[in-house]
């Protein structure tokens, strides 16, 4: 786990001294209805197109993201806890406890959520990569799961 925490700097690190580097806005953490998740931007940068956002997000027990989507990629490592993730359909299309990485698509083609059902937080080590002047994420409404 802190292996991919101290990679992550580092590829962030690299990147600043061999691009140029330019301040991004550190956003949100969470989407509608968001619950118990809070956010910290540990680094952020902006090479070329490209924003990079290194969050540490923390989500506390019964509390979830909300439904949304990202215009770039994401990755992440869990630090603790378990995370459950959602797809559009309502299914749970992970399950991702400590030491577990997550990769989440872009596009408004993979709403999803991600809702912590345990009884510790779930700490979460996130690499964002979004075009540049992206938002961290974009609400989306329910797509129709019994739950949110």
């Amino acid at each position: 786990m802190g292996n991919l925490r101290n990679l992550l700097h580092g590829i962030l690190a690299g990147t600043v001294v061999f691009a140029g580097y330019a301040a991004i806005a550190p956003g949100g953490a969470q989407a509608t209805p968001a619950r118990g998740i809070t956010g910290t931007t540990l680094s952020a940068f902006t090479s070329g197109n490209t924003d990079y956002a290194l969050r540490e997000l923390t989500i506390a027990p019964g509390g979830g993201t909300g439904w949304h989507f990202h215009d770039g990629n994401l990755y992440g490592v869990v630090r603790s806890g378990t995370l459950t993730h959602y797809d559009s359909s309502c299914a749970v299309d992970g399950t991702y406890g400590p030491g577990a990485t997550i990769v989440e698509p872009s596009g408004h083609g993979y709403i999803h959520m991600g809702r912590n059902a345990g009884r510790e937080p779930v700490v979460l080590d996130v690499l964002y990569v979004l075009p540049s002047g992206s938002p961290m994420f974009e609400d989306a409404p329910n797509p129709g799961c019994p739950f949110d």
